[in-house]
């Protein structure tokens, strides 16, 4: 639970892109595309569906005839190339108007309960037009410019769980296919990339009807959708310890199932060879121009090398226990972000063995809100002593130690980080310091007697009853707290975005400085029509 591992994290068969994946094909959903009213400059509005055993979703998107000046990824924006709500059902034209009034204004609108995500979008500068044109005259877009991009749009923003009148989470809770974290996000992305498709081949028709070309299917599959992701998504891992401790806990549990097995089947090794050869192409592929991820990068390429190396030769696989000898092979010889490449290879091939696990990764955090008033002082101390024994020594009066502060930003009610020395507003710091808040809580309980409770504690002492409820849930869910001071001058924020990011599913993180990454989503999976062929 140290950020520089979380932040080497890659999506695994867990992640909740691929399970809902698996989840519509195991059940058969359909899809339709139920109106396309998009004009010749690529302007009006169109309504995607998939229709499940019991319910049905559609996604309606807007295009926007959006200028270059006003194209930007920063969450301030107030325009964007395509705006989309994830609509619980299939819409109505009474509803499609509605939306159409409130959709594109993004946050200056308002939108209901029956719209589960809100989002938007904005072209590659790069590789829309480009695609464009190439299909308006008749032939493919080369295969290295769309690598090198990856995707013809990239949201600035996927918007659920009751922000700006959306459906709370709570209404979907309890749907399967939506019980997971982050399912109705994940589906709207889905739905938004095939959007993308058809309107940049829907472009090319209008450029020159008589010679325009559809993209080919394998090189349609390489576009995924792009994201720009910054500090706003950065708390929630340290404001959901009990989801972060279901997330972190069924992938732990998925690579110690693979570890124990006693022997490696034939299909499990091909699989995994498969996957490496996958891995290895897409790292190839993958570009940055942050200092700190081209290291990461450099030295996952030469990890590969040295893995696809140690699985070579024929008899690899023969030992006892081969998937637990090849881990600790490469917690010998790995990067850290070699090793968790790994962790994704081991799971990829084991579906059988680790699949149900996805269905673990939600959790109920009201169960686990209410502080245990009748806990001893003494008890809570121990708790700390445990939990937090990385945080209780360090000096949080040296100016490194507590350099920064989170608080939220009054323009657009997000988290942002600020400089403590240099920048105001401290008096509005949130309560993310862990590490520091643990160590301010112990050194005030070293003045109450053991025996006394907790309530008493703080009713004395009320600034630290949200402390005493992590701790209380640190002690019961080993993996809810990440042990890292949260405020350290050294701190890379990038890594909270990271680990999160790849449990959505996402890849090819190329941070643009440590506070906002840009991902790529869906590329190279199945597409709607696809999905009853796709692999599971």
């Amino acid at each position: 639970m140290r950020l520089a591992r979380m932040g080497s994290f890659h999506p695994t068969r867990l992640s909740f892109m691929q399970s809902l994946l698996r989840r519509l094909a195991r059940e058969a959903w359909r899809f339709e595309r139920r109106c396309w009213e998009i004009d010749d400059k690529g302007v009006g509005h169109a309504v995607y569906s998939v229709l499940g055993p019991e319910r049905a979703y559609s996604l309606v998107c807007f295009a926007h005839d959006l200028p270059d000046e006003m194209r930007s990824d920063r969450v301030i924006a107030t325009a964007w190339d395509a705006t989309f709500a994830l609509f619980d059902g299939v819409p109505t034209e009474n509803d499609i108007d509605r939306l159409a009034r409130n959709v594109p204004k993004q946050e200056a609108g308002r939108v209901s309960d029956d719209e589960l995500s809100l989002s938007r979008a904005n072209r590659s500068v790069r590789l829309f037009e480009y695609v464009v044109g190439c299909l308006a005259e008749g032939r493919q877009p080369d295969r290295a410019e769309i690598d090198a991009v990856g995707y013809l749009m990239r949201t600035t923003a996927v918007y659920g769980s009751g922000k700006f009148g959306a459906a709370d989470r709570v209404k979907i809770a309890g749907r399967p296919e939506l019980k997971g974290p982050f399912q109705a996000e994940m589906l709207s992305v889905w739905l938004t990339r095939s959007f993308t498709l058809d309107l940049v081949e829907h472009m090319a028709r209008v450029r020159d009807g008589a010679q325009a070309v559809t993209i080919d299917p394998d090189l349609r599959r390489r576009f995924g959708v792009g994201n720009s992701t910054g500090l706003g998504m950065a708390p929630f891992l340290i404001n959901h310890p009990v989801l972060l401790n279901n997330w972190i806990l069924a992938r732990e549990e998925a690579l110690a199932r693979v570890r124990a097995l006693a022997a490696a089947d034939q299909n499990s090794v091909e699989g995994f060879r498969s996957a490496l050869v996958r891995a290895t192409e897409n790292v190839a592929l993958w570009r940055s121009e942050h200092p700190v991820q081209e290291q990461k990068l450099a030295g996952l390429r030469k990890d590969l090398d040295a893995l696809t190396a140690r699985c070579k030769p024929d008899d690899s696989f023969d030992k006892p226990m081969p998937w637990n000898l090849l881990w600790l092979w490469a917690e010998d010889v790995l990067s850290l972000e070699g090793q968790e490449l790994l962790v994704s290879l081991l799971l990829e091939p084991q579906g059988d063995l680790v699949d149900d696990l996805a269905d673990c990764m939600d959790a109920d955090e009201d169960a686990a809100f209410r502080i245990d008033g009748s806990m001893t002082t003494q008890t809570l101390r121990g708790i700390l002593a445990e939990v937090f024994d990385w945080a209780l020594s360090v000096d949080y009066e040296s100016a490194p130690n507590c350099a920064r502060f989170w608080y939220v930003s009054e323009e657009k009610l997000e988290p942002r980080l600020g400089e403590r020395a240099s920048e105001e507003g401290a008096e509005y710091e949130q309560p993310l310091s862990t590490g520091r808040d643990a160590a301010q809580m112990a050194a005030d309980l070293d003045h109450w007697q053991g025996e006394l409770s907790v309530a008493a504690f703080l009713l004395a002492h009320p600034e630290h009853r949200h402390t005493a409820r992590r701790a209380q849930i640190a002690a019961r869910y080993s993996y809810a707290e990440i042990r890292d001071n949260l405020i350290s001058s050294d701190l890379m924020p990038i890594d909270l975005l990271r680990c999160k990011l790849s449990f959505f599913g996402a890849d090819r993180f190329d941070p643009r400085s440590d506070r906002w990454v840009r991902i790529c989503m869906y590329r190279d999976a199945p597409f709607p029509q696809e999905i009853l062929q796709a692999p599971r």
